[in-house]
């Protein structure tokens, strides 16, 4: 399985039938230019939608005609078990924010959650329901999702055997939101990329739990 930062919360995941899932696909130049990440030209034959703001939600200038999934539930598409579970995107049961979904995809023998704009920690309920993950994307940013530290107790409670971080403050990202280092901080088995996309097998999992700091995709093509 190939995994690839986008920039933002969107990831490829490409699975070895050649199969791809796209995750909150965002629009570049959105709020004003704040965000900078170039536009999205990979070609996928699903995609996962958290909520509905225009920095996750992008789907119309995608390649071709994937499937969308943008609600709770489960399904089975392009080979991957994909089920979404509600949350809320901020502290207040979503009257600031609105509603998030957060999805877990099986494949290969892997399972992968995706947490989207999570706004708020987890309830016990809602650990269980998310189960067993070996790979975590998790925003790390705060002001519009959960900042650092309560990042640092969901993961801790998930227990993935990779973390990766999104939704953070970089060079093309004008939002009032936090660099990644201050998700690291304290964190002693960090792997940082050169490469915006890595791939992994349910046998070359790490035995230790990491931290893969990926950068983004600068050509989306």
């Amino acid at each position: 399985m190939k995994i690839q930062w986008l920039g933002h919360a969107a990831f490829t995941i490409t699975t070895k039938d050649g199969k791809t899932l796209i995750t909150d696909p965002y629009q570049s130049g959105a709020y004003g230019g704040a965000l900078g990440y170039p536009p999205i030209k990979v070609s996928a034959d699903v995609v996962t939608v958290s909520h509905q703001h225009e920095d996750h939600n992008h789907t119309k200038s995608l390649p071709g005609r994937p499937q969308v999934i943008d609600k709770d539930g489960e399904c089975e598409t392009a080979g991957i078990k994909i089920k979404g579970m509600p949350c809320f995107h901020d502290t207040t049961q979503g009257k600031e924010r609105g509603k998030n979904t957060i999805f877990v995809y099986e494949a290969e023998g892997m399972r992968l959650a995706h947490l989207g704009d999570l706004g708020h920690m987890l309830t016990k309920e809602q650990f269980d329901k998310i189960g067993k993950i070996d790979i975590l994307l998790i925003p790390v940013g705060g002001h519009f999702t959960i900042d650092a530290k309560t990042a640092t107790e969901v993961a801790s409670k998930i227990a993935p055997k990779v973390i990766i971080p999104m939704h953070y403050k970089t060079e093309v990202l004008d939002f009032p939101v936090t660099p990644v280092d201050n998700f690291l901080a304290g964190k002693k088995n960090v792997k940082r990329f050169s490469s915006s996309e890595t791939t992994v097998t349910k046998e070359t999992l790490p035995a230790e739990p990491v931290v893969w700091v990926l950068p983004y995709a600068k050509q989306q093509d």
